[in-house]
Parts: C-alpha cells; structure tokens; sequence
C-alpha cells in the first residue's frame, strides 16, 4: 500500500491546516443533515492541499456518494446521464442523502466539451442532494458561473511546518531514522504540496533504515509552476531578478499575462516617472509578442518575457510596502460587450468574400465604400440579394431598412375615366398644339414647280435656263433620300470595314 493511502486522514481532525475551511464544510454538512438546501460547495486551491481527501470524508457522513471526474466525462449528455441522475434520484440500497462528488471542473474546455458547464449548471438547479466540486484554478473563466451558483470554499497550501511533523510521524511509525533537516528539505520542496512531500519521503526510505542528505539526490527538483496573480504580485513588488524570473514560470498565455501587469502597473507605482518607463516596457514586450505571432518565430517571447518582468519592475526606484488590490484585465470585459458586433462584421465579410474572392481582411477594408454604395435603395437592393444580406447585417452598412420594390398589379391597366377633368384639358390642348406645329412647317411633298412666266423677261432665252436649272434642282432634291434602315442594322462594330 502506498504511503499516501496508508497514512491518509480518517476524520477532519487528522486533516492538516485549513481550520476555517474544514468548519464551513463541517457546518454545510450538518445543514444538509438537518433538512436545509444550502448551495453546492466548490473546493478552489492547488494540487495535493486535501480537497479531494475532504471531500471523501464529507462523504462518510451521508448515506452513499457518486464520484466522477469531470475532465474525462465532460459533455452534457454523458453528465446529465451520469452525475444528473443520481442527484435527482435515490439511492437503491441506502435510504438518505447521497453526495455527489465532482472532480477538475476547471478541466472542462475546448470544443469536445461543449455544454459541461451547462449540464453542471443544470444539475445544480434539478438536484435533490448534496454536491462537491473541486477546482485547481480558482481565476479559470470556466468557474465564472458556477461561483455564482455554490459556496466556494477556498484551500490554501499546507504550512511547511505542518508537514515536517507529519513526516517525523511516518518516519517513526515506519521504523526509519531520519535527519531533522532532510526531512525539513522535503518539505520546502514540496511548495505546500502535503501528497507530494509523502511520496518523495516513500521513495528515499524505502527498504531503508535510515535517510541521509544523499538520498535527496535521487530526487530532481521539481518546477515550480506560480499563480499568475502571484507572479504579476512578485514583479510589482519586487527588484530581485532571480526571483522575478522564477516567477515567471507559470503556464498561462503571455498576452494575458501582460494585460494583466498592463492593468495594475497604475495600482502599484505611484511615481509619473516609473509608470511612464513600465508602460514604455510593455509597449516594447507588445512589439515582439506580436512579432512571434505573426512570424511564427516563438523564439522572441523570451524578449517579451524579459521586458514586461523585469523590465517592468526595474521601472521603479524602490518597492513599496502597502497593500494594493489588484484587478483582472479589463480589456476582456470590453471584447465580450462588442463580440456580437464583432461577429456580424465578421459573418458579413465571409459572405461578401465568398462572391468577391477575397480574404475577410481585404473585405473589411472595403466596408467604408460599401457604406456608401448602400445609401442608395436600388443599389443596396441589388447588393443585399447578390450576397445573400439578411436585415441585421444591412444595418452594418446603413441604419434604415431598404425598402421594397413596388410591383404592379397584373392584369389591371390604368382607367381613363380614373384620370381627372383637368389632366384631360390639358391632353387635349396639348394635342391641338402639336397638329397646330405639324401645318406651320413646310411640307416635304413634292418640289415646287416654277414660277409662272405671267411677267415677260426682257430676255426670252434665260427662260429656258431657268427651268432648267429648276429641273436640276428638283433631280437633286428628288434624289437625297434616308439611310436604308437595314444598312444601319449591318454596322453592328466600329471596327468592321466592309
């Protein structure tokens, strides 16, 4: 039997540390037992601190319990099948309260497990008994809504001194002598990590009568993995590079690392001078993490790391020693108030770049032309229905609707007696007017015939000519006619010679 198992707690009096937390779980207990529904209980702290070993001694008071770890069973189907029936039922063999037990729900993420915190928000509304959850970060956004819905009971580290006696104990018991500062070793080592300190002393004296300073080679050091509000505390607080560098060792995106020191530089530093050279650091850090993203090149983050810790807390002359509350970035809050804005831009432009052949990029840059191409109401017709615009994103390009094309009704022509006395007056001396213009100009008819010779010319043989020349004019005239209308038909190009 492992050491863990052997020595584990057998009631919340062997439980190390955590005297608050133990008596409002000790107290949520007993208001279950006596009738009450109080709100599910949400065990926040770090790995190996006993929440899990809490949660099962709670479970010794109730008449069964179900456990689950919701990292490996995280949809909403296979939850509500599984934890949401058992808490709406009862138990077949035992008559009471049933625990349900439920495991890293900070662990439900990513699209696999979509609808998880719904199922559990579900079953926390529908339940009729009693129910544990355990979380390892207690700032995971996935806890956002659960928080609201349980008492969140938070677990700190175990204190090194606590677990050094408890290892002197089990170094007894097990018959195994010891060094006072091997196994005071052990325990900073284990960083409040109480499970660990155990299994590290297992290692070294097993088949052993004694443990020596040597045997602590056999362990490597472990890494020493930070809260991220702990980490951005350390470089505001703190001038030691040694120690701002080991607190940067914490897993977590580094553009939500630098918001966070971006958020609460103005909170710690109190001199124009020192926030003005911070910020001038984290503008230099933005500058190479937007380098690696668009490069690909991950090797710059190791700048952007350098310059928003200790660039930033080298900013100022001197540490100061006052308590300063710090907050979560408010950049996030103001993205998720616009992501619906942001959506429909987005959604738009897959749209119009799926007709035009462009990139979502290429297409935004366009929306300000566009805007003004919808001002018009044919114009914005015609392109609502060739890109397939519902009415919500036409409100992206203009604020009013378009309005509808008016279609005529078929079969119904216009009645002449509809149309009123005066509109046809004015048909009418429209109508005289125009046939008075047809008479006043002069005929096309025929050419006009020469003059009479009723007067006698002083010189008879110019008649002739006259006439003549009268004939001639009247052949030319005769002869000038309109274009053929098929010729006019066959010029179909500008650039046929024929």
């Amino acid at each position: 039997m492992l050491w863990t198992e052997k020595y584990h707690p057998q009631n919340f009096d062997e439980v190390l540390g955590n005297t608050l937390a133990k008596k409002e779980i000790e107290d949520w207990i007993a208001a279950w037992l006596a009738g009450e529904h109080p709100k599910p209980l949400l065990l926040v702290g770090p790995p190996g601190t006993g929440k899990t070993t809490i949660a099962h001694l709670a479970a010794r008071e109730f008449a069964d319990s179900v456990e689950l770890n919701a990292s490996d069973k995280r949809s909403y189907d296979i939850l509500l099948r599984t934890i949401g029936e058992a808490s709406a039922t009862g138990s077949l063999f035992n008559q009471g309260l049933k625990l349900i037990i439920l495991d890293e729900v900070d662990g439900i993420h990513g699209t696999d497990d979509r609808g998880g915190v719904r199922a559990i928000s579900k079953i926390i509304k529908e339940g009729h008994h009693p129910l544990i959850m355990m979380a390892n970060d207690p700032y995971s956004k996935r806890l956002k809504s659960l928080k609201t819905k349980s008492k969140v009971v938070k677990i700190n580290k175990v204190h090194t001194n606590s677990i050094l006696a408890l290892l002197k104990r089990i170094c007894i018991k097990e018959s195994v002598d010891f060094d006072e500062h091997v196994l005071r070793t052990l325990a900073k080592q284990s960083k409040g990590d109480l499970r660990s300190a155990i299994t590290d002393l297992e290692i070294i004296a097993q088949g052993k009568e004694s443990i020596t300073s040597a045997d602590l080679e056999l362990l490597s050091k472990k890494d020493d993995i930070h809260n991220i509000f702990d980490s951005v505390r350390t470089v505001l607080k703190s001038k030691n590079p040694k120690r701002i560098k080991d607190a940067m060792r914490i897993e977590a995106d580094p553009a939500f690392i630098l918001e966070l020191i971006t958020e609460n530089v103005p909170r710690e530093y109190e001199k124009k001078e020192e926030i003005e050279d911070a910020y001038e650091m984290i503008s230099q850090a933005d500058i190479y993490l937007g380098r690696a993203f668009q490069t690909r090149n991950y090797g710059y983050w190791k700048y952007t790391y350098d310059l928003m810790s200790l660039g930033v807390a080298l900013s100022k002359e001197e540490t100061y020693r006052k308590f300063a509350r710090y907050a979560n970035s408010s950049v996030y809050a103001i993205l998720s108030k616009s992501r619906a804005k942001r959506d429909l831009r987005d959604r738009v432009a897959d749209k119009i770049g799926e007709k035009t052949h462009a990139s979502r990029r290429v297409v935004r840059e366009q929306f300000p032309y566009l805007e003004m191409m919808f001002q018009d109401n044919d114009l914005a017709r015609e392109l609502a229905d060739y890109f397939n615009l519902d009415d919500a994103e036409i409100k992206l390009f203009r604020s009013r609707k378009i309005p509808k094309r008016k279609k005529a009704k078929p079969g119904k022509s216009p009645k002449k007696s509809s149309e009123k006395p005066e509109k046809k007056a004015k048909s009418s001396v429209a109508k005289k007017e125009n046939k008075k213009e047809k008479e006043a100009k002069p005929k096309k008819s025929a050419p006009k015939k020469a003059k009479s010779t009723s007067k006698k010319s002083k010189y008879p043989q110019d008649i002739g000519t006259k006439e003549k020349e009268g004939t001639n004019q009247n052949s030319s005239n005769i002869k000038e006619k309109p274009a053929n209308p098929e010729n006019k038909e066959k010029q179909v190009s500008l650039f046929s010679f024929k």
